[in-house]
């Protein structure tokens, strides 16, 4: 007694996740034997009359096909199939389902899972958080094409729609009609987009993903017609206990099913890549979005890659005709580019990936990239020295600044917080504005050779808006209010408003090294030493003595900087944001600067 066995196969690790089997709180599997009612097959509720396979009340098909799709979102939220879509007893055996619009909708659920679940294998942008592959035994895809299933889907809402004309009970009819045209529209536009053997018709997509939308909105009107459970009782036809003998011996888990309203709006908002990401999208439409674009092979992703820095600075070696006839020079540039499809493409996959994963997949990644930055300038410095020699504009770090660029990017994107103002977007701003000044330098050259070619009349040069300002002012705007929330937090650690680590349990340097040890190896922009940053941010530096109402005033600035900035770009939902955000926290600043709240030891609220 007391004594602990220590095997070097059944370690701490095995000893935290092994399970005690048969005892309640740990084995799933015991569920079953807790509780007077007994799960029920589909024959045995068929045998005892409880389900029937013909003569559905309308309300009762709303129901059940409301909450089917219920079970699906619950499935593409990270639960198990055999605790979601399964649960539904109609599915178990769709082909013995007499009603036609009921069976039709068991068999078409099929083939949206098997899509679905291709999709999500193919993209690879899930972890085990996101979702739950296994079938348990049940197999997705049913023994009936394409067409046929699309076939039957059309007879039934034209059989509906012949029962609408006749006016009987219109409503209800309606219902059920949006319901089975939104999922062969739903299914088809997933059909189209997994096409391999041409490309996706995006148009087509999109029209019928429209119409999917339009009918989401009837569907929503009317979630109300369904059939509702009353309290602890399920409605006919699922049993959330008839799979718990297909799990395996885990730790019990409550698979909570979502309610049918909020279903209907998961699916409608099935709305590139960063950005898109932004907005916490499902599983399903980052894995869409992957396989529209990845669809290509390295080769195509290389041609792509090719238009990328084309479009963004333009270099002389992929438009100017003596270095594109230098068969070695051609040769050094495909090898970059071909060199450059896997951290890119690894870059795209990253962006499907959910928020939360995604900052341990950059620091990978930025390792790629300090490769592709060493590259980029041994390249650069080559294609210089061929174009010093010939005709064309200089190669001065072309290659290097694009890839910067998108170093940057991933850099921003794992941090996001603090190193920002006083380096990160300074260096973004910087580097569009090199491939700002290259581009407008292209432009300039083509249309001079192209005055010269036409005609000796002096051609009137409209003006054209630079290509970066926007992109440019967006970031001196960001770069603002990241200085903005600097000078606050100086001027709150000054007062004594913030609650600062206990210096017996924590090491500031070890903090740092620790947050920026992915920026190590790289070249561009060079790492800034923890000693740096010390003298970067202390306030003996200032030379003048300073105190919190400095900070303030200074802050106060940066926020009054970037609202004046945002207002010269076009206005969306994110320019809004910062806009409020901007003026918000310039009031704020303003209120502290003049002594509000000076006495009180009421710590700062940051609203998230």
């Amino acid at each position: 007694m007391g004594e602990l066995l220590h095997d070097n196969l059944f370690g701490l690790f095995e000893a935290m996740s092994a399970i005690e089997m048969m005892d309640p709180k740990m084995d799933a599997g015991m569920i079953c034997n807790r509780g007077a009612r007994k799960a029920k097959t589909l024959s045995q509720t068929l045998e005892d009359g409880t389900l029937k396979l013909d003569g559905f009340e309308y309300d009762e098909m709303i129901g059940i096909i409301d909450i089917t799709l219920a079970c699906i979102v619950s499935w593409l939220e990270g639960h198990s199939l055999a605790q979601t879509v399964f649960t539904n007893l109609y599915l178990h055996k769709p082909y013995s389902i007499e009603d036609r619009t009921m069976k039709a909708f068991c068999v078409i659920v099929y083939k949206l899972l098997e899509i679905i679940k291709d999709f999500v294998h193919k993209a690879m942008v899930y972890e085990e958080e996101d979702f739950q592959p296994m079938q348990y035994g049940y197999h997705l895809n049913p023994d009936i094409s394409e067409q046929r299933i699309i076939g039957m889907l059309r007879e039934v809402e034209e059989e509906l729609h012949r029962k609408i004309r006749s006016r009987q009970s219109v409503n209800e009819i309606q219902a059920i009609h949006a319901r089975i045209k939104f999922v062969r529209v739903f299914y088809q536009a997933l059909t189209l987009m997994r096409r391999e053997d041409q490309a996706p018709a995006i148009t087509d997509c999109q029209r019928l993903l429209i119409t999917a939308s339009d009918m989401l909105s009837v569907m929503k009107d009317t979630v109300d017609l369904g059939i509702q459970a009353s309290d602890n009782e399920l409605i006919a036809g699922f049993e959330p206990l008839i799979n718990q003998r297909l799990l395996p011996p885990t730790f019990p888990r409550y698979t909570k099913i979502k309610p049918r309203a909020e279903a209907l709006v998961y699916f409608s908002e099935m709305d590139f890549f960063i950005e898109f990401s932004k907005t916490s999208p499902c599983l399903l439409s980052r894995s869409a979005l992957q396989l529209l674009y990845q669809g290509t092979n390295p080769c195509a992703l290389r041609d792509i890659l090719k238009e990328a820095v084309k479009l963004f600075i333009c270099p002389p070696a992929l438009v100017s005709k003596p270095i594109l006839s230098n068969q070695q020079a051609k040769k050094y540039v495909e090898s970059f580019l071909t060199h450059c499809t896997r951290p890119f493409a690894s870059f795209l996959q990253l962006c499907g990936h959910n928020r939360a994963r995604q900052r341990d997949k950059l620091a990978h990644l930025l390792e790629e990239f300090t490769n592709l930055q060493d590259e980029a300038e041994r390249v650069d410095a080559y294609l210089h020295n061929i174009s010093v020699n010939s005709t064309s504009r200089p190669h001065l770090a072309c290659f290097g600044t694009w890839i910067l660029y998108h170093t940057l990017k991933i850099m921003i994107m794992y941090l996001l917080a603090g190193y920002l103002y006083e380096f990160l977007y300074g260096w973004l701003v910087s580097a569009l504005s090199r491939a700002d000044s290259f581009l407008v330098e292209n432009e300039l050259i083509n249309e001079l050779q192209k005055s010269k070619s036409t005609s000796k009349k002096k051609p009137k040069h409209k003006r054209k808006p630079r290509p970066y300002n926007k992109d440019i002012v967006y970031y001196q705007a960001l770069q603002n209010m990241c200085g903005g929330y600097y000078k606050a937090l100086m001027g709150f650690r000054l007062d004594g408003k913030l609650t600062m680590p206990h210096p017996q349990f924590d090491s500031e340097q070890v903090r740092y090294e620790h947050r920026f040890a992915p920026f190590q190896n790289l070249l561009t922009p060079p790492p800034v030493q923890y000693s740096e940053f010390r003298e970067m941010t202390s306030i003996e530096r200032l030379q003048q003595p300073v105190d919190s109402i400095y900070f303030y005033i200074t802050g106060c600035k940066h926020f009054h900087q970037a609202r004046q900035l945002l207002e010269n770009i076009q206005v969306d939902n994110e320019i809004t944001d910062l806009l409020k955000i901007a003026k918000t926290n310039f009031i704020v600043l303003k209120l502290l600067a003049g002594g509000h709240k000076k006495d009180s030891v009421t710590p700062p609220e940051f609203d998230f």
